[in-house]
């Protein structure tokens, strides 16, 4: 195998298993907001804002691995 194929796969799994962290996470901490909100229905605007300033934060860390792995793809440093 060369080493361009191993960095395909490379790239596959870093964007296919930061996709799956991130889905993960946000169906979890979106789970977590409706039970909170449904207990205390007064924290719901509290509980909101931080709730989509964490789902900003998981897609960014999702985000920083698919551009680290378009780097890997289309500026491959062991091309060659």
């Amino acid at each position: 195998m060369t080493n361009v194929a191993l960095v395909a796969i490379a790239c596959g799994l870093i964007i296919g298993l930061g996709a799956l962290g991130a889905c993960v996470g946000i169906g979890m901490m979106g789970g977590k907001y409706i039970e909170g909100a449904a207990r205390q229905p007064e924290l719901m605007d509290k509980l909101q804002t931080k709730m989509f300033l964490l789902a900003g934060l998981i897609d960014a860390a999702f985000l920083i691995g698919v551009g680290i792995a378009m780097m890997f793809a289309f500026a491959n440093p062991f091309k060659g």
